[in-house]
């Protein structure tokens, strides 16, 4: 990361405090130390254990859709990238962001670019068709209790949804159209090029037709040829997004409340639709709010902020201690790789003299 990704971490950071404590000073009351003392530890440390083992099931999910295609990647490489992968997000709009990560990670390993692109591509268009799909079943279920939520709430989830599910779709229009793909990409870059000489515009347009050209034929490539690997992805993924949506329930048993699964699914769900929206780095502030708002429906006012707080720091700060960690590899990786080949250079320099 470099220095500005650094000080988005910080605001990221910082801003989710800031929140944090807003949320607590408005939450906690005399009922929050009897919860308190009622904490069982055992399914905070279970939901620790959980958020790992998810992490597990993501790379799992790039290990066997990379393998489907030819490529084996170790599984210890697919972890560490999903580790580096994390911490990108949390600086970057939204929680994705992660992606040029996981390509290079991939390239490292010798999956050809366009294969790298392909795979990880391929993980968010699975990301998107199981959100859009259990997404639609939220929305159903809060549409019932409009009258309890209020159409305020109500409406703006269901648009939010309506976009995840619109992307979805235009996206696979465009693998099966590129030529629409291409249109849409010059319609909207040639709001920022027009001023642009007619030279550099000829350019750009050549470098949209090659690109997406590129894009269409690996995208295309691995569907055709690996039907298997889809079938693995979707496994993962599911089992993937419902590991992460479990946690929740394991803190509120942990706070001594009943699990809530099918409630707290739900606003899991809509929080994960919601992050998704490129509002603050790492959706920092946003989540917080979200989850305050919605568990705030169900859950006793007095460990809500707490609640908000532990899930946080299990899924949000202790995914950047994770991204460190990843990165930190990673870094020295490429330090021992670039001294390796200046010294194999500077080798072949001497022979030649």
């Amino acid at each position: 990361m470099d220095r500005n990704q650094w000080k988005w971490l910080a605001v990221s950071i910082v801003f989710s405090i800031i929140v944090l404590a807003v949320v607590l000073y408005f939450t906690i009351d005399e009922q929050t130390i009897t919860y308190l003392q009622q904490l069982k530890p055992v399914y905070l440390i279970a939901a620790l254990v959980l958020h790992m083992i998810s992490m597990c099931f993501w790379s799992m999910r790039i290990k066997m859709m990379s393998l489907s295609l030819g490529y084996k990647v170790p599984f210890l490489h697919c972890l560490n990238m999903v580790f580096a992968n994390l911490l990108i997000a949390a600086v970057t709009p939204s929680q994705a962001g992660g992606e040029p990560v996981r390509i290079h990670e991939l390239y490292r390993v010798n999956v050809p670019l366009g294969d790298a692109t392909a795979i990880v591509i391929m993980e968010r268009v699975l990301d998107g068709i199981l959100l859009g799909i259990i997404g639609g079943v939220a929305m159903f279920l809060l549409w019932i209790g409009a009258e309890e939520l209020g159409l305020t709430i109500t409406i703006p989830l269901l648009f939010m949804w309506l976009m995840i599910v619109g992307f979805v779709v235009l996206f696979a229009y465009s693998v099966k159209n590129p030529e629409f793909l291409k249109r849409l990409i010059k319609k909207v870059s040639g709001w920022f090029t027009k001023r642009w000489r007619a030279e550099k515009i000829e350019k750009l347009t050549k470098d949209i037709d090659e690109e997406v050209d590129n894009f269409n034929s690996a995208l295309k490539n691995y569907v055709s040829h690996s039907k298997r690997g889809l079938m693995w992805g979707a496994l993962f993924t599911v089992l993937y997004w419902f590991s992460e949506f479990y946690i929740a329930s394991l803190i509120l048993m942990g706070l001594g409340e009943g699990p809530h699964i099918v409630e707290s699914f739900v606003a899991q769900i809509i929080i994960a639709i919601i992050m998704m929206i490129p509002l603050t780095p790492g959706s920092s502030g946003i989540a917080e709010l979200s989850a305050t708002s919605l568990y705030a429906l169900f859950v006793p006012s007095a460990i809500v902020g707490i609640f908000v707080v532990l899930w946080r720091l299990i899924l949000y700060y202790f995914n950047i201690f994770l991204g460190i960690f990843g990165t930190v590899i990673i870094v020295k990786r490429e330090v021992v790789r670039k001294a390796i080949k200046d010294k194999i250079a500077k080798a072949g320099q001497l022979r030649k003299d």
